[in-house]
């Protein structure tokens, strides 16, 4: 299933798991450091301040390795 940027990271961190890896080394690291992050994916891209392109872009590279894995 693709995903969009209003996912809830707790949904997106379930659905694939390799996304906590994947967003750590885009710069949203908090979500490997134990705390647990409440809301969107695309809040928690605004918190770390990245721009409405860069998002949508993050979100399209998710949605192609969850293809080349099915």
């Amino acid at each position: 299933m693709l995903i969009d940027k209003n996912i809830a990271i707790e949904d997106l961190v379930r659905e694939h798991p390799f996304t906590v890896r994947y967003l750590s080394e885009k710069g949203i690291k908090c979500i490997a450091c134990g705390e647990p992050i409440w809301g969107t994916l695309e809040e928690a891209a605004h918190e770390k301040g990245f721009s409405e392109d860069r998002i949508n872009s993050i979100v399209l590279e998710i949605n192609e390795i969850i293809l080349k894995a099915d």
